[in-house]
């Protein structure tokens, strides 16, 4: 269906800028309303993939052209905002780091390459793998989500076409409807806005579950220049109630780690406060009771 050229947009060309622009919006809410049906398939995945990633698996995302272009971006991501460990985010890209900026004739269709990066990658099965392509064909990603099964890996498909073989080799398949494109063929639109959004559920509420998430706050990014650094201080002082020079101070003393800082601004030491989070998993509302409930 993504490369089907709908009827309604034939004229396309014709049109003035303001009705067109009306057309491919209205198509983009089209795309967000597809992924409601996929919400349970979206959760069972994400209860799936915790215990792997709680055991130092990898979040590792398998795709070629237009669908790995997003999942870089998704990946990328999830460092600065909630401090997951670089090392821990791999990409299997058709074509290679190239392909991220250049079409690679044939890419695509390479399954061999596909096998080879996962060999290379060596997925085993404390990985969680997402492969990504709009028409769930490409042989690619196919190739990679199969591979990475194989090895153990914990397997997500996400696609906008039913039926088709990436969904069939995943053990998670995630479909998103999205239909014919305005422009016949071009899945950067429709097909696109749905991967990304996909996308961003599943990493941000796998960070959520991980305990990087406090009262809907990032409590685990990376204060890395003067913005950042303000909003670590708000947070600790949202967080423990205490004045903004106290926040300050204890987030100096835990360097710059906002749940550290948190507990030490209650009153614990930088070395407690560390200890405490460990002994509740990262979380830090169980580090805070406990130390509250503490004699």
């Amino acid at each position: 269906m993504t490369e089907f050229s709908d009827p309604r947009y034939r004229d396309l060309d014709r049109w003035d800028s303001l009705t067109a622009l009306r057309a491919i919006w209205e198509s983009q809410m089209a795309a967000i309303a597809s992924i409601g049906p996929a919400l349970p398939a979206l959760a069972d995945l994400v209860e799936g993939a915790l215990p792997r990633l709680r055991a130092g698996g990898r979040l590792v995302y398998a795709g070629a052209g237009t669908s790995i272009r997003i999942a870089v971006q998704d990946g990328t991501e999830l460092g600065p905002t909630f401090n997951w460990p670089d090392a821990r985010t791999q990409y299997l890209i058709a074509g290679g780091e190239a392909a991220l900026k250049l079409g690679i004739e044939g890419a695509e269709d390479d399954a061999d390459d596909a096998r080879d990066q996962v060999t290379r990658a060596g997925i085993d099965a404390r990985d969680v793998v997402i492969g990504i392509a709009a028409s769930g064909r490409t042989p690619f990603t196919v190739a990679a989500v199969a591979a990475a099964r194989a090895a153990g890996a914990l397997t997500i498909g996400v696609a906008c076409n039913g039926g088709t073989p990436l969904l069939d080799a995943a053990e998670h398949a995630i479909t998103t409807e999205t239909g014919a494109e305005v422009v016949a063929g071009s899945t950067r639109m429709k097909a696109g806005t749905a991967q990304k959004v996909v996308l961003n559920m599943i990493s941000t509420q796998i960070m959520v579950r991980l305990g990087h998430v406090h009262n809907g706050l990032m409590v685990d990014m990376r204060p890395q220049n003067i913005k950042l650094r303000g909003r670590a201080q708000a947070m600790v002082q949202r967080i423990s109630g205490v004045p903004a020079q106290a926040a300050t101070a204890a987030l100096e003393k835990c360097g710059w780690q906002v749940k550290p800082a948190v507990l030490v601004a209650m009153g614990a030491t930088p070395d407690g406060a560390n200890a405490a989070l460990d002994r509740a998993g990262g979380i830090l509302r169980d580090a805070m009771a406990a130390q509250q409930a503490a004699p």
